[in-house]
């Protein structure tokens, strides 16, 4: 595993976590859902709403992306 993918796992993981407490906490206050609910929506709209990240091999060396939901196109981080 290279450092860019590394670092693009990393990212991913990262961003992924903090969307998922973030959004256990505002369904366990907001809804009336209950139990194994609130991790499983939480799960499934972190998933959708996660910026992706992945290390692409190019001619000019390994590159880092990134596409979001809330971004048009594809971003290059590195």
């Amino acid at each position: 595993m290279t450092k860019l993918q590394l670092r693009s796992f990393t990212y991913q993981l990262i961003s992924f976590g903090v969307l998922f407490i973030g959004l256990q906490f505002l369904i366990r206050k907001y809804t009336n859902l209950y139990g194994f609910w609130i991790p499983t929506t939480a799960f499934v709209v972190g998933t959708i709403l996660a910026p992706k990240f992945q290390a692409v091999k190019t001619k000019d060396g390994e590159k880092l992306f990134m596409k979001w939901l809330f971004v048009r196109g594809i971003k290059e981080i590195k």
